[in-house]
C-alpha cells in the first residue's frame, strides 16, 4: 500500500504542476506509519523527533495536499479537532467516539456493508462514501462513573 500511496501523490504533485520536495516524503512517510488518527500537533511531534525544524505549517499544508490527492481524508469529532487518515483500498471503517474523553475506536462490520448495499440497490443509488460515526460512553470511562 506504501508505495502505491506514494506513487499515487507523486502522480498528483505532477499533474497539479506541485514539486515533490524530500519534505513532502518525509511526511508522507511518518503519516502512513501512524496507526490512529492523527491531528496536524501529533505529527508534528512524531516528526520533530527526528526532523527537528519541520515546520508547524509545512505538515497542515501537506496533510491538506494529501486529502486533495485522495491519499487521506479529514475527519470531524465535534471537538475542534481536525484528524487525518489515510485512505486504504477495501478498508472501509467506522468510528465509535466517545463523549467523555473523545476516544476514537475504529469498527469494521460487514453487517453494516451489506445494509448498504441492500439500501442502495433498493434506491438504485451508488454509494461512493459512508460515514457511520456511532457517540456515546466508552467502557473506560463507564467504569470509571458507577
Amino acid at each position: 500500500m506504501k508505495n502505491s500511496t506514494q506513487q499515487t501523490f507523486q502522480n498528483y504533485l505532477s499533474e497539479s504542476g506541485l514539486k515533490s520536495t524530500l519534505q513532502r516524503n518525509i511526511i508522507l512517510d511518518a503519516f502512513l506509519l501512524v496507526d490512529r488518527h492523527v491531528r496536524v500537533d501529533d505529527l508534528c511531534l512524531i516528526l520533530r523527533a527526528e526532523h527537528r525544524n519541520m515546520g508547524h505549517a509545512t505538515v497542515y499544508r501537506t496533510l491538506k495536499l494529501f486529502v486533495e490527492a485522495g491519499i487521506a481524508r479529514e475527519l470531524h469529532f465535534g471537538d475542534g479537532f481536525t484528524r487525518y487518515e489515510p485512505v486504504t483500498e477495501g478498508k472501509q471503517h467506522d468510528h465509535l467516539v466517545c463523549n467523555v474523553c473523545n476516544h476514537i475506536t475504529e469498527f469494521k462490520t460487514g453487517a453494516i456493508e451489506q445494509l448498504k448495499d441492500e439500501i442502495a440497490r433498493s434506491q438504485g443509488f451508488q454509494v461512493e462514501t459512508l460515514k457511520l460515526e456511532l457517540r456515546g460512553v466508552c467502557k473506560q470511562c463507564l467504569a470509571r462513573h458507577s
